[in-house]
């Protein structure tokens, strides 16, 4: 038997994922293979012929093995049937170097993913991206042989959300359907896990994915859902930024106006983070009320005092409240305002290389800020020719 005999076929290929469940765990504990067996048949709903066809061994053998008459001891065979039902090797015993390095991978991946989110919210989104990345090409590949288990799959969802996320930050808008497709490989993943929290926060973070793809009323979809299945107040305050902002954007003054009360009420209930803080709470309000036809009541809000600047806010949003609130300067006619708003803007886009946030200056309109879309212009050249190379 060679190689290419025992490869997974695009039907095995994600036999790993039946093993997430808790129940399924147990049974890889016992490292029996009759027990293991039995059990994918079980999940696939599978007949011993048919589970026999896929292994290459008849039926009567298959039954031998679950009943405990005929052991499988080669290390050959063991390493043929562990790859054919989507099981790791060494729980049938057989383990090499690769496996080794691999376990050793897993203690340090969510290190990594912890890590890559911190240099996200500090402004290092590429960094983020440079971190994830090969951790989840690694781990995607084990996937597509056919083995690994619920540990590296939890992770594997974990890194994909958070690749997703940071390419959303560091990709120009007609490439950021590229982020949503890795949050929404998460989000499939995480479904395989019965765990509210990680549900929710996938749910969160492709929602606001799809948002900046213009996919809005997806959007909203997914972080209603998100919002619905958090289990505690830190984790729905979390959702009703993203989902005021989404309901902004497509022009849903009801929700907008009902999340953003909420949101506001819950800033004294729960910590301030990079998203749940006044400063984003005020920039989502001028903009939904942009989004909801209302730009008269979002510029005599800008006219008034914005928050505090408040420490753990992401340099992220100080970009994105500048454009906007210099946005809404230009709508009310104080183009000098504007312009040293929009001329600030710039220069922390292109040094948090955020290109989006360029072209959402690129496309306003005044003779004021002509100069200043000019900037913006060559900056996201030269972030563009940075990602080409």
């Amino acid at each position: 038997m060679t190689n290419s005999d025992i490869r997974p076929t695009p039907a095995t290929r994600h036999a790993a994922w039946l093993w997430t469940t808790p129940e399924a765990q147990t049974v890889l504990a016992t490292r029996d293979l009759g027990s293991i067996l039995r059990t994918y048949r079980k999940m696939r709903s599978q007949s011993q012929t048919a589970t026999g066809a896929l292994l290459g061994y008849d039926k009567t053998y298959v039954s031998a093995i679950e009943l405990g008459k005929r052991r499988v001891t080669d290390v050959a065979s063991l390493r043929h049937i562990a790859e054919r039902i989507g099981v790791p090797p060494h729980v049938l015993g057989v383990t090499d170097i690769a496996d080794t390095d691999f376990r050793a991978m897993l203690q340090f991946g969510q290190s990594t993913v912890r890590l890559a989110e911190i240099a996200r919210q500090a402004g290092h989104a590429s960094e983020a991206v440079a971190e994830l990345w090969p951790l989840v090409a690694r781990l995607e590949a084990r996937a597509r042989d056919g083995y690994t288990e619920r540990e590296a799959l939890r992770l594997l969802a974990t890194a994909r959300l958070g690749l997703g996320t940071a390419l959303g930050n560091v990709l120009p808008e007609e490439r950021l359907a590229t982020a949503a497709h890795w949050t929404a490989k998460s989000l499939d993943a995480v479904t395989h896990f019965d765990d509210p929290a990680l549900t929710a926060t996938a749910l969160r973070m492709h929602g606001n994915e799809l948002r900046k793809a213009g996919l809005l009323g997806a959007a909203v979809n997914r972080l209603v859902r998100a919002a619905g299945i958090a289990p505690d107040r830190t984790s729905r305050a979390a959702v009703l930024p993203l989902l005021a902002r989404a309901a902004g954007a497509l022009g849903n003054g009801p929700l907008f106006d009902h999340t953003m009360r909420e949101a506001r009420a819950m800033l004294d209930e729960v910590d301030h983070t990079s998203l749940v803080n006044p400063i984003a709470l005020h920039e989502i309000q001028l903009r939904g009320l942009l989004g909801t036809g209302r730009a008269h009541l979002a510029i005599q809000r800008s006219e008034r005092a914005a928050p505090a600047a408040a420490t753990g806010v992401a340099p992220q949003w100080h970009v994105i409240e500048l454009i906007t609130t210099g946005k809404v300067r230009l709508l009310g006619g104080d183009e000098p305002s504007a312009r040293d708003l929009l001329t600030r803007a710039v220069t922390a886009a292109s040094a948090h290389r955020l290109p989006h946030q360029l072209q959402r200056i690129i496309r306003m309109n005044g003779p004021g800020i002509a100069g200043v879309k000019e900037e913006a212009e060559r900056s996201l050249s030269r972030l563009r020719t940075e990602m080409a190379a």
